[in-house]
């Protein structure tokens, strides 16, 4: 057992750093434990061509708001793992890289995080692994044919690394969307079995989707807003940073050529089954921007801000698929996009509920001294995203302190 500390934060992303800052300002003796390096997630979950969706000036992280040249932009994966670096190194964060937690026990009033060789003794713990820690893949998949290659989206990098054919993505969300984009646009043959997911125009009277998002107060909904539990599954809007930024989303797919086909349902050797739901997916989408539009509405007229002129396209209708065969449609590889989902299972205590969410009050458990941050929906739409990490850090931080003193 190594020598204790004050708070031992799990995770050194956005979540896990901002939480950190809070605390370092407040000289809290604390050390953030990293299975691999700062900003891991994004170092390794990320394809080569990746940059934010949202635009630079909506990264708020405490001690490191965007100030550079190029506000309206959106960061490359490089340039991002750089400010998160130089972000960390700003203020010293106490970071022990590659240092994986592989369990956490209750002893006493104190806890003890299990490392690969050693123990630590904490008395507060901040548990900041992510939004979601494990890639899903939906029922059926395992039945593919083993000669066709499948991998998760984290694990893709380029067209050029994947076997020469057509592509089917699996999951219409930002990732599936993007993946396609450059897909086609190398020159492949793209179908996307497509989800139910929200979508937006990048830019409403000038200004950017996520700008009307924040100052509306859509990202400020709390999950007593949503109709049920499930409903923290659904996916952000999905755009794209690409190339200054532009619309992407079923509609722009179908103009350029990308097959849509309904959600993955099956499969039947090497024919792959899709529900015939893809109207409603789209009108799910379609219902969710009407959602967004409401709150523009109310802002706009409490403002005094003009209300952007939209065009409502119509509804999507097209005649999609049920059934392909994957050798026929000559299918190289199949990419699966279709989500994730939080991963706590090596915490050795009662904490999460039956989606494997943690049960939460403003980031603190029901276990004294336990505390989660960077939870998506952990008390807002934004808790998880660089626009709002900081302010659930900082209500965490506040706690702490508050508790040792």
């Amino acid at each position: 057992m190594t020598e204790g500390v004050e708070v031992a934060i799990i995770g050194a992303g956005q979540a896990g750093l901002a939480t950190s800052w809070y605390l370092k300002q407040a000289n809290v003796d604390h050390v953030i434990l990293e299975a691999g390096r700062v900003g891991e997630t994004w170092r390794t979950r990320r394809w080569d061509s990746f940059c934010l969706v949202t635009p630079n000036w909506s990264v708020k992280l405490p001690g490191a708001e965007y100030a550079g040249p190029d506000p309206d932009g959106f960061m490359p994966l490089a340039e991002l793992i750089d400010y998160f670096q130089g972000w960390a190194d700003s203020f010293d964060a106490p970071v022990q890289a590659n240092c994986q937690v592989t369990s956490l026990e209750r002893d006493g009033d104190t806890f003890i995080l299990n490392l690969a060789r050693e123990r630590i003794r904490a008395r507060r713990v901040v548990v900041a692994t992510g939004a979601y820690q494990r890639a899903h893949r939906p029922s059926g998949a395992e039945q593919l044919p083993p000669t066709l290659t499948q991998l998760l989206a984290e694990d893709y990098s380029n067209p050029s690394a994947l076997p020469s054919g057509a592509v089917l993505i699996v999951g219409s969300g930002q990732t599936g969307c993007q993946l396609a984009e450059e897909l086609h646009d190398a020159g492949r043959k793209v179908l996307i079995a497509c989800g139910r997911c929200p979508w937006g125009p990048r830019r409403l009277g000038g200004r950017d989707i996520v700008w009307w998002a924040a100052l509306s107060g859509f990202l400020d909904r709390t999950p007593a807003t949503l109709p049920g539990p499930m409903s923290r599954l659904i996916g952000n809007i999905v755009t794209t940073g690409h190339g200054g930024g532009h619309d992407l989303h079923l509609r722009t797919l179908k103009q350029m050529g990308v097959e849509l086909l309904g959600h993955f349902a099956g499969v039947d050797g090497n024919k792959i089954y899709f529900a015939d739901d893809l109207a409603a997916s789209a009108d799910f989408g379609d219902a969710r921007l009407a959602d967004l539009w409401k709150y523009i509405e109310t802002y706009c007229a409490a403002s005094g801000e003009a209300l952007p002129d939209f065009e409502w396209p119509l509804p999507l209708r097209v005649e999609t698929r049920t059934e392909l065969d994957a050798s026929k449609e000559g299918i190289g590889a199949v990419i699966w996009t279709s989500g994730y989902r939080p991963d706590y299972r090596w915490l050795k205590l009662p904490v999460v509920d039956d989606m494997g969410f943690p049960v939460q009050r403003d980031g603190a458990s029901e276990v004294p001294g336990l505390y989660f941050a960077g939870v998506h929906w952990m008390r807002k739409l934004k808790s998880s995203i660089l626009y709002g990490v900081a302010e659930d850090a900082e209500l965490v931080a506040t706690q702490i302190i508050g508790r040792k003193s």
